[in-house]
């Protein structure tokens, strides 16, 4: 037998896995986001609905949002955890520096 035809029968006797996300799952979660989205944001607010009530939970279902998108469509879940460090880390950045300009944005 021939060098070939070991590796042709090597290559044979593998089992090569190997990890599809599902897309069409994102999609009907990102749909459902979206839609719930449309909805809490058309409400009016008022003693029971809290603006800010309605400001939390626009924001972190457009953190999810993003998220997901991140996650599967950029394939940051099947990449290795520097990757996923190097993709967070501008988050965090933004976050502080929203969260440290505040009070001058307050005394204006």
């Amino acid at each position: 037998m021939d060098e070939a035809e070991r590796r042709k029968e090597h290559l044979q006797d593998e089992h090569v896995t190997t990890l599809h996300p599902n897309y069409m799952g994102v999609f009907w979660w990102l749909l459902a986001l979206t839609l719930l989205e449309v909805i809490f944001g058309s409400l009016r607010t008022g003693p029971s609905y809290p603006h800010i009530a309605k400001i939390v939970l626009l924001v972190s279902m457009a953190v999810g949002k993003a998220a997901l998108v991140a996650l599967y469509f950029m394939h940051l879940k099947f990449e290795t955890r520097t990757l996923g460090i190097i993709a967070i880390t501008p988050m965090i950045l933004c976050a502080f520096f929203l969260f440290m300009l505040m009070p001058d944005s307050a005394m204006r």
